[in-house]
């Protein structure tokens, strides 16, 4: 079975401006979202988005908007389910506000090694199906997380959709360098 770690993600699957299909890994992965400015210093309320909200700490570096705009941490507190984020480029409420409803992100390259056999969420997007024999079925293009395990959406070449759970059963064999996930299909496919 497949480890995932779905609430840091990015699409690899994007087109870029041309068109075209993307499939190289992202630059920069979304770990949350600034709701408001909270107080005078000009701190902000973020709802954090990741698997790992200890990783959002003071001296780290986050990217603010689509622009990217880097911000590095000063102070941080808890207030569940909330962070309470001061930052250093930031020093009132009124520059605070501006970054209301923004995203704030971290570069792909900046996130942890995760141990053998777990994988992000974007790692995957983008993976060629194929069955136990190598044939083509289709592009993973979407994972689902469910109480239970993640569900992948595959999206075969005609458009349709099947869902396959993410459990030993199905998933046999997940190839990141290559860019392939074998999968043995359920019956009712």
């Amino acid at each position: 079975m497949a480890m995932t770690s779905g609430a840091e993600r990015g699409n690899a699957n994007q087109t870029n401006n041309q068109g075209s299909l993307q499939t190289s890994e992202p630059e920069f992965i979304c770990i949350g979202k600034i709701h408001r400015a909270h107080g005078i210093r000009g701190d902000v309320v973020l709802d954090p988005m990741t698997d790992f909200p200890e990783r959002i700490h003071r001296g780290k570096t986050v990217y603010a908007g689509n622009e990217h705009l880097p911000l590095t941490i000063a102070r941080v507190r808890e207030k569940a389910p909330f962070l309470l984020v001061g930052f250093k480029e930031i020093e009132d409420e009124t520059a605070a506000a501006a970054f209301r409803n923004t995203y704030v992100f971290v570069k792909t390259a900046d996130l942890p090694k995760l141990p053998e056999g777990e994988y992000y969420f974007h790692q995957l997007i983008g993976l060629e199906a194929v069955n136990l024999s190598g044939v083509h079925i289709g592009v993973l293009s979407e994972i689902l997380e469910t109480g239970a395990n993640d569900v992948y959406v595959i999206r075969k070449d005609d458009g349709t959709e099947e869902l396959v759970p993410d459990i030993p059963q199905y998933i046999h064999q997940i190839d990141v360098q290559n860019r392939i996930i074998k999968i043995d299909f359920p019956e009712w496919i």
